[in-house]
């Protein structure tokens, strides 16, 4: 019981963190229908209703062993682009405003990475199969569409 509350939560995190991503590509262009917020709550609720509605039909059809996997690949994919963005982001992008600072931004990104990645080579060949082919749709939907609306492209 506790490793599924364990992964209950870990989903319903990343579900929040997921409609605030969409909600900043909808700024960009990239999904227009997700740019509303709630009149009183100032959350994006159309985001909030999609992603909580996919969650629920994969976490109601799919079984939960199969869930944590893609939940976790997804997430540590995400880490090791994060790792790595912030040290080449130093050196493209110099003058950048920056809030806060990374001291040593080169080993603990490339740390960072490495460690994701070690995590990640432990998941099932299928689980990297079903991630490559999501990433393959991303691409093809990103390349037909998000590349001419988006905003930050175009200035």
């Amino acid at each position: 019981m506790g490793a599924l509350s364990g992964l209950t939560s870990v989903i319903l995190v990343l579900m929040m963190g997921q409609t605030r991503i969409f909600y900043s590509m909808a700024h960009d262009g990239l999904l227009p229908w997700f740019h509303q917020v709630h009149h009183r709550y100032g959350s994006p609720h159309i985001a909030t209703l999609v992603t909580g509605c996919f969650v629920a039909l994969c976490g109601g059809l799919m079984p939960m062993s199969l869930v944590g996997e893609l939940v976790s690949i997804g997430t540590l994919l995400a880490f090791v682009l994060v790792c790595i963005g912030v040290p080449i982001l130093r050196i493209t992008h110099p003058h950048a405003k920056r809030p806060f600072k990374v001291i040593g931004a080169w080993p603990v990104g490339l740390a960072g990475a490495a460690a994701c990645l070690w995590v990640m080579s432990g998941l099932p060949f299928d689980t990297w199969v079903r991630l490559l082919v999501w990433l393959l749709i991303g691409f093809v939907v990103y390349f037909a569409y998000g590349a001419r609306h988006s905003k930050i492209r175009s200035r």
